[in-house]
């Protein structure tokens, strides 16, 4: 379908609750979403694009056609849309990588020897299956609790493949764990065991304590003082267990605390567990930057708790969520009890999320190389000036000194990296100080010797950048219209610190950066190494005129031997320090002389 096609059946649609489901011409469904009002929601992506992000237009780009599904109110249309985004996975929609949400303690006591194992989701095998408990620590501290009481193997052997393969570990030694790969241990006592440590995680400290009790004292009537004494320090591990109540069938979280980050590169959405007021655990997820962080955050969270069936009694948002209440709701029938959202605003809730945004900036900042800030820094640029194409940018910049020795100087920046093979330095042809007439001068040459095809100037560039403001940038625009060339033109604006503060276009209009630092900063280099580049310049020139008219002034010496002299000593205040027999060593006597008297006329 057409652009035009597309919008018209967008204009066609009810003002209605409900999903959508953008796909593209393969039939892939690359984006889903939910709106209050269908009509109005769909037809804001085939109007015009200015408003819309380079994401946004990337996407509409691909939309070859939709769908949309009535809803009867909005909380079922976003019940719909959640169930459709983990269906159909969209590219175009925040997505978690995983949805593991909180792990689960998995047992399966058909096996011959059963095991403890840390699962990230349920599933219908037959298997029994406990928690969640929280945090992937949380439920890692549930298995070693169990299994040190029990005296249940920590390592990594695998029955019945490695029993009797070693002797007991260290684990045995330590009176940790009761030797099982020893095949003196019997399977039926080992199933045994396992179904003790089912009963623990159902709450039955009680019938396991009856249990072991009952062993104790049949050990102790039989003289087997050592196994009593044995099951007697079970038996109180047991009930210290019981007694912190780390492990029953309703464990939960109290509060979840959620953060997101983002940088010019990369983006995390982190999650801290609290159980009792304490910091237990963290999950995080890596993400690629996005255009709306509110919807972002929204977006992960529905996915992290609906995988992760309930757990948790308080949820603290960095940002809220629209739809917040509706998402409560949704967790409420799903979980069977109530869930709170809340966006804390002052006082101990502000400050731990606080918290759970630096460790999501942390783990962001961690997984992120130099390279990858540089390209999300010109991604950005390329977002801010709104350009399809953003590889190759040229910079100008004009010095002088008093107008004399006026030079212009032309920097190279692909992909945001410093091309200096392409560095361009231009002796300007002008009697007086005219920076407008410097630059159109400059522009004309450069563009001139693109059009001729002439080596080194024959790659055509996505943007100039400008050293100074919207005249500057007019000033180039006209020139190039001349030469019937089209390039995007943008003037570097400093502040009153000589640093730079804005993108300014020829019609004034200007692109603040100061909000983005990564495009601020990236900005700011090639303005630096632009002036840089031609104020070394400018100095050459006026180090080398300096130099060539105190040697001018010499009898005898002419261009030849003036090269000759500073090719030697490389510079007029070295050939001043020469004595007479030194320069005689590269001069005739007489020009030696003439040389030495005409710096030591004293003598």
């Amino acid at each position: 379908m057409t652009k035009d096609e597309l919008r018209d059946k967008a204009l066609s649609l009810p003002y209605e609750p409900g999903v959508y489901l953008m796909s593209d011409r393969h039939g892939q469904v690359i984006y889903v979403g939910k709106a209050k009002k269908l009509k109005n929601r769909v037809s804001q992506y085939f109007q015009d694009s200015a408003g819309h992000s380079a994401k946004t237009r990337m996407m509409v780009r691909q939309i070859e056609s939709f769908d949309t599904i009535i809803a009867r109110s909005e909380f079922e249309a976003l019940v719909l849309e959640c169930s459709l985004i983990k269906r159909h996975m969209p590219k175009y929609n925040v997505l978690l990588k995983d949805d593991k949400g909180y792990p689960y303690l998995r047992i399966d006591m058909r096996e011959e020897y059963p095991a403890m194992s840390l699962v990230s989701r349920v599933k219908d095998d037959g298997a029994a299956y406990f928690g969640p408990f929280g945090g992937r620590y949380v439920t890692q501290n549930v298995i070693d609790t169990i299994r040190l009481t029990l005296k249940l193997p920590g390592c990594r052997k695998k029955f019945p493949r490695d029993l009797g393969k070693d002797r007991p570990c260290l684990n045995y030694h330590m009176n940790n764990c009761d030797g099982w790969c020893q095949l003196s241990r019997s399977p039926e006592r080992y199933r045994e065991t396992m179904r003790q440590a089912v009963l623990l995680l159902q709450g039955n400290y009680k019938d396991v304590a009856r249990e072991i009790e009952a062993r104790m004292l049949e050990a102790a009537e039989e003289m087997r003082f050592e196994q009593a004494a044995d099951l007697r320090d079970r038996l109180r591990a047991i009930e210290t267990l019981s007694q912190r109540q780390l492990v029953t069938a309703n464990a939960m979280s109290h509060t979840d605390v959620v953060g997101f980050y983002q940088s010019e590169a990369k983006a995390c959405f982190a999650v801290l567990h609290y159980v009792e007021g304490n910091l237990l655990d963290k999950d995080y997820q890596i993400l690629s930057p996005v255009d709306s962080p509110e919807d972002a955050v929204s977006s992960l969270v529905k996915q992290y708790y609906l995988a992760k069936q309930g757990a948790v009694k308080e949820i603290l948002l960095p940002l809220s969520m629209e739809d917040g209440a509706l998402f409560e709701q949704m967790l409420r029938e799903t979980c069977g009890r109530r869930i709170r959202l809340r966006t804390p605003q002052r006082g101990d809730g502000v400050r731990l999320v606080e918290l759970a945004n630096k460790n999501a900036r942390e783990e962001a900042e961690r997984v992120t190389s130099k390279e990858e800030r540089l390209q999300g820094a010109f991604g950005q640029l390329k977002s801010l000036l709104g350009l399809e194409r953003l590889s190759r940018i040229e910079a100008y910049d004009i010095s002088n000194l008093a107008g004399s020795d006026i030079v212009a100087s032309m920097t190279v920046f692909v992909d945001g990296k410093p091309l200096k093979k392409d560095y361009k330095r231009f002796k300007v042809d002008l009697a007086d100080q005219d920076d407008y007439g410097s630059m159109r001068q400059v522009i004309a040459r450069r563009f001139a010797h693109f059009l001729q095809g002439d080596k080194g100037f024959d790659v055509r560039p996505d943007a100039l950048f400008i050293d100074g403001g919207s005249v500057h940038a007019g000033v180039v625009e006209r020139q190039l219209a001349e030469m019937d060339l089209s390039i995007p033109v943008f003037g570097m604006v400093k502040d009153n610190r000589h640093r730079t503060r804005a993108l300014v276009t020829s019609g004034g209009q200007e692109l603040g950066i100061s909000a983005a630092p990564a495009v601020f900063s990236l900005v700011g280099r090639i303005q630096e190494e632009t002036h840089r580049f031609a104020i070394t310049y400018n100095q050459a020139l006026r180090s080398r005129r300096m130099q060539g008219s105190e040697l001018d002034k010499i009898p005898g010496i002419g261009p030849a031997r003036r090269a000759l002299l500073l090719r030697q000593f490389k510079s007029v205040a070295r050939i001043r320090a020469a004595s007479a027999a030194q320069l005689e060593e590269i001069l005739p006597k007489a020009a030696a002389q003439a040389v030495y008297q005409h710096f030591h006329p004293g003598e």
